[in-house]
């Protein structure tokens, strides 16, 4: 039996980048990371399709962390940004403002 799982290459916003740098939580961070190299192998995990081509990666650990991110081709992924349930629907609507800056091709 053969398999052929091609990766898919991550690209991030600066906000995505700033708020994993900001993240205090080594463990999730670490849980993060591990989330989205799942993701570029096709292997999403536990997540939901959102609005305007959005997806959201749920992570089960400490607060509640939330990936944010959109296939943006056949090959790439943006990962728009992150946060917690405590701060979630301030996010959707924050990827869904980056998403449409990608659409129209503004550098996010």
């Amino acid at each position: 039996m053969r398999y052929n799982a091609q990766m898919k290459r991550i690209q991030t916003t600066t906000q995505f980048t700033k708020w994993l740098d900001r993240l205090k939580d080594i463990s999730g961070r670490a849980r993060i990371q591990t989330r989205i190299q799942r993701l570029a192998l096709g292997n999403p995990g536990k997540h939901r399709n959102l609005k305007h081509g959005v997806s959201e990666l749920k992570i089960d650990l400490g607060p509640g962390y939330r990936v944010y991110y959109t296939d943006w081709d056949d090959v790439l992924i943006v990962l728009l940004c992150g946060g917690d349930k405590s701060s979630q629907a301030d996010d959707i609507e924050l990827a869904y403002e980056l998403v449409k800056g990608l659409e129209l091709g503004n550098d996010n």
